[in-house]
């Protein structure tokens, strides 16, 4: 039996109208992948609350979460993905990476151009085609 992995993912855009992309390192697992950033909820946490903790921890800065946008379940080779998507604003800070390859403001028009992970996809074909 796969495991099954909870996380939550942002949809931060900025007042250019970009969204914020990570890129995985090669020593995380689905390595080279892009994703909207994010992670694991822990026990007792909220999506919300544990997508704030996320980006606070790999990107040091502070985000106001807002709708949800997507709710995909995943099966990779290895382990199951249930993937929340939310938008989300930033309120403090300019994103570092500190776990990530690599990170990018893209526009909605070019989101596709980038090599996503399958269970972002969804998210990514939803807001790529808003105005």
């Amino acid at each position: 039996m796969k495991k099954l992995v909870h996380v939550v993912g942002a949809i931060i855009e900025n007042d250019k109208n970009e969204i914020f992309c990570a890129l995985r390192s090669p020593v995380m697992s689905l390595p080279s992948l892009w994703e909207f950033p994010g992670g694991k909820i822990e026990a007792e946490e909220t999506p919300e609350q544990a997508l704030q903790r996320e980006i606070i921890e790999e990107f040091d800065c502070t985000i106001e979460v807002g709708q949800k946008v997507e709710d995909t379940t995943y099966e990779y080779e290895k382990f199951i993905v249930r993937l929340e998507t939310y938008k989300a604003k930033l309120l403090e800070g300019t994103p570092i990476a500190t776990e990530h390859a690599d990170t990018r403001w893209v526009t909605r028009e070019n989101l596709h151009t980038l090599n996503f992970a399958a269970a972002d996809i969804p998210a990514v074909e939803k807001i790529a085609n808003e105005k």
